[in-house]
């Protein structure tokens, strides 16, 4: 569908690889995430009658975040265990072309440290950090879609940096 053909379309799409960052964050693996954004994708067209047209980044975002968060409870309460995918499958990113065989190497070890890292933060401080260093969003944005007051996010995104910083430090040869 073309952007361009619903209001909808023209509001959500622009922000899907972001809704995806978020949810596989707070989810751990891209096809949990991938069935939440679709989740979200789904309330959000269902709700966008009373969108008000402010940040449609953060109210989408605000979205996925509440539907991972029930999708993680259900889970939970299920005790369901997801059948797991090869560690190679997991995140697997397609090499840059410009790539050599060693900076390719080097960039998707950078990579899946820095996963890990982030993976061991509590999820308060996970999705905290992910929305301010990975999606770029202003503390206002973030206090929106967190639903916390903006000095909570900053006192968060300051813990998180602290326990990230501590544990590279530990993982350092």
């Amino acid at each position: 569908m073309d952007s361009g053909s619903s209001p909808f379309a023209a509001t959500a799409l622009p922000h899907l690889d972001a809704a995806f960052n978020l949810a596989r964050w707070l989810m751990g693996n891209s096809s949990e995430a991938e069935d939440v954004v679709q989740d979200a994708m789904v309330r959000a067209l269902t709700y966008f009658p009373s969108f008000r047209g402010i940040n449609a980044r953060a109210w989408l975002l605000q979205i996925v975040r509440n539907t991972a968060y029930s999708a993680l409870g259900a889970k939970q309460a299920a005790r369901l265990e997801p059948i797991a995918l090869a560690p190679e499958d997991e995140g697997a990113e397609l090499a840059d072309p410009g790539d050599t065989p060693e900076t390719a190497l080097l960039r998707a070890r950078d990579r899946r440290a820095l996963d890990d890292l982030l993976a061991r933060l509590p999820v308060e401080l996970r999705e905290t950090i992910v929305l301010r260093e990975l999606e770029e969003m202003s503390y206002r944005d973030i206090a929106q879609v967190t639903e916390a007051p903006i000095g909570t996010v900053m006192s968060r995104l300051w813990r998180a940096r602290q326990l990230l910083a501590a544990a590279a430090q530990k993982a350092k040869p």
